[in-house]
């Protein structure tokens, strides 16, 4: 996990290959987002492998690994898991869903007027993008993709928002400079119990499990 080019390719191929296995699985189109979850983590880390193997700085590569990891995850998560929800499960999504939507919108902005470079740091790569008032925009960050994970009507996504929540923590407390992208191979590891999700999924809608 995010130690060198070889583990983030190595955590990618196998994240992504269960990706491929939830997508295949689903039963509804409007699973299809949440269920490609682990497919967009595993191609997130296949792509910091990249940034890896490229010696970090500016490339086309740290900027993919960017766009994925800030405005994408933000905006996704939210609507992939309203999405998936019963109807009667929506209304407390609203707040991350907002949370995204302005935090991606920011994000963009940024992205398309700054530069992004990558810093190896040892077994570590450090992403820095240059935010004004960077607590406001993590917060709206993780609102966004934790809060609405832990928001779900459903208990696997619940445990996928308590152990991305978790990870968001002890990454914040070991790895400080480099949270962004120690979290986000933490999530896509952890992203693998949407496959549990997948399977035990119903054909046509019913109650929140």
């Amino acid at each position: 996990m995010c130690w060198s080019a070889t583990a983030d390719l190595t955590a990618g191929i196998c994240v992504g290959a269960i990706g491929v296995a939830c997508v295949a699985r689903v039963r509804r189109v409007r699973d299809l987002p949440l269920a490609a979850l682990p497919l967009l983590l595993g191609a997130h880390q296949i792509v910091e492998s990249v940034v890896w193997d490229s010696g970090g700085g500016a490339g086309p590569a740290t900027t993919a690994w960017a766009v994925i990891a800030l405005p994408l995850l933000a905006l996704w998560v939210p609507l992939a898991v309203i999405a998936a929800s019963p109807p009667g499960t929506r209304r407390r999504l609203v707040l991350p869903l907002a949370s995204g939507l302005a935090t991606a919108a920011a994000l963009s902005y940024y992205l398309a007027t700054r530069t992004v470079t990558a810093d190896i740091r040892g077994h570590t790569i450090g992403y820095a993008v240059h935010l004004p008032r960077p607590e406001i925009v993590v917060a709206g960050y993780l609102l966004a993709t934790v809060g609405a994970l832990l928001l779900a009507g459903d208990r696997t996504v619940r445990l996928l928002g308590v152990l991305v929540a978790g990870g968001a923590v002890l990454c914040a407390l070991v790895w400080r400079m480099e949270f962004v992208s120690t979290w986000c191979a933490f999530a896509a590891l952890a992203s693998v119990v949407m496959l549990g999700w997948v399977w035990r999924r119903p054909e046509t809608p019913g109650p929140a499990t």
